[in-house]
């Protein structure tokens, strides 16, 4: 089993940047990837970036150039940072493990950008 506690949000301006963190605890070892998720008000929930076990990243097409996520020297603590921020990244962002073959979420921290 996996806990995950996301952490970082906020309201900031367009054109500002926030670093969202999310920290796991449980059974990290067997993690396989990481992945940030968001949804906005009234949206199906879309994937913005994943890290995998070895610490290959991808990030979503629409957010690449803007995002980047890292894993911070702790194993178990990843990293959402994000710059240039648009009024339409406004979301709640959730970090989630996937651990042999099952998923595992966090609450989700709310970012609100303002235009």
């Amino acid at each position: 089993q996996v806990q995950l506690v996301e952490s970082g949000g906020g309201l900031v301006q367009a054109g500002g940047s926030l670093r969202l963190s999310c920290i796991a605890s449980g059974t990290i070892f067997s993690i396989d990837a990481m992945d940030w998720y968001r949804q906005a008000p009234g949206k199906q929930r879309e994937l913005v970036a994943t890290i995998t076990n070895g610490g290959s990243t991808n990030v979503a097409d629409s957010m690449k150039g803007r995002f980047t996520t890292t894993r911070g020297n702790a194993r178990n603590t990843i990293y959402l940072q994000m710059a240039n921020l648009k009024s339409e990244d406004t979301a709640v962002y959730y970090c989630r493990a996937a651990l042999r073959g099952r998923y595992y979420w966090g609450q989700g921290t709310q970012v609100t950008v303002s235009s």
